[in-house]
């Protein structure tokens, strides 16, 4: 039985989607056994193949692509791992100006404290409009998930790092045991 699904991505990652000649899309294709139709003027792509849960994976993919990860970091979703938070940053906020505001929080000066992030933790993280999107491995990305919205409802940044280094440090030794 076939399974289509369809969803909905921003016009400017239609082109991050496809990649040059289409090599992000065949790549897809190939890795989850599926055929992928994108139609670029209205943001449209249909997902179609004979498994749900490769179809259901591929979307995932997509969904992270068209929230502003790289294609190849986006891929890590393929292994059973990984998983892929999306945290909307206008829920924690009530004016343009606070998203502006929040936004930079999430990102640092000159992106340090995104970089931090990501150093400490190992999970990828992308500011992408009114969304701040994760990308890593099961266990550690609803500590980084917490942790993000921590510094979104206002906690300074020092006191999510340590935050972090703590949930790390006491997920690191319970998997040595």
């Amino acid at each position: 039985m076939e399974c289509v699904q369809d969803i909905r991505i921003p016009r400017d990652r239609i082109g991050v989607l496809v990649g040059e000649k289409g090599s992000v899309k065949k790549k897809l294709q190939n890795e989850f056994d599926v055929m992928i139709s994108v139609d670029s003027e209205e943001g449209e792509v249909l997902v179609s193949g004979g498994d749900g849960y490769n179809v259901f994976l591929c979307l995932n993919v997509i969904k992270a692509i068209a929230r502003g990860f790289n294609p190849r970091v986006a891929l890590l979703l393929k292994k059973e791992n990984y998983a892929f938070e999306i945290i909307n940053i206008s829920d924690y906020c009530n004016s343009k100006s606070d998203l502006i505001r929040i936004r930079a929080r999430v990102i640092g000066k000159y992106g340090r404290f995104r970089k931090h992030v990501e150093e400490l933790t190992g999970c990828t993280m992308v500011v992408y409009g009114k969304t701040v999107g994760l990308i890593g491995e099961l266990s550690i990305v609803g500590v980084v998930k917490r942790a993000v919205e921590n510094l979104l409802r206002g906690s300074p940044h020092s006191n999510v790092i340590r935050f972090l280094e703590e949930q790390i440090k006491m997920l690191r030794g319970l998997s040595h045991e």
